[in-house]
């Protein structure tokens, strides 16, 4: 191995160090919402470990996604915002129809309740609010 090859590797792992912790600085960030545990409505809740009460209106949310009671939406990516807020790509199946469409939502606090979380769609409509699972 020449030194100048030595000089260059030195320096690729010196970028993936700094790669690593702009990682790890944006992950702390989205730790203000906390989706380690599933927030739902009441029958949101009560769905979590599958469809056990037949609701027409349903919110459960999860790390990985959002279950409603005519989609299922599957998180593609998920970006912390300076506000707080989480901004979520997802690929979401309704009841009834075939194939999967792309869309995007956010969640943020409640502005009422700190303790709920907010839905709302791309254009801004409020899906619902939910609060962490018991």
């Amino acid at each position: 191995m020449s030194i100048g090859s030595w000089g260059m590797s030195m320096r690729g792992f010196g970028l993936s160090v700094a790669m690593t912790l702009v990682l790890a600085a944006g992950q702390a960030s989205a730790a203000s919402i906390d989706l380690s545990k599933p927030y739902g409505d009441k029958y949101g809740c009560i769905n979590r470990n599958g469809q056990e009460v037949a609701a027409d209106q349903m919110l459960l949310l999860t790390d990985k996604e959002l279950i409603t009671a005519a989609s299922a939406c599957t998180f593609t990516k998920t970006q912390a915002q300076a506000d707080g807020s989480l901004v979520v790509t997802a690929t979401c199946e309704a009841e009834g129809e075939e194939g999967q469409a792309p869309t995007n939502f956010t969640i943020k606090r409640s502005a009422k309740n700190g303790k709920k979380l907010t839905i709302a769609d791309a254009d801004g409509n409020v899906m619902g609010e939910v609060s962490r699972c018991k």
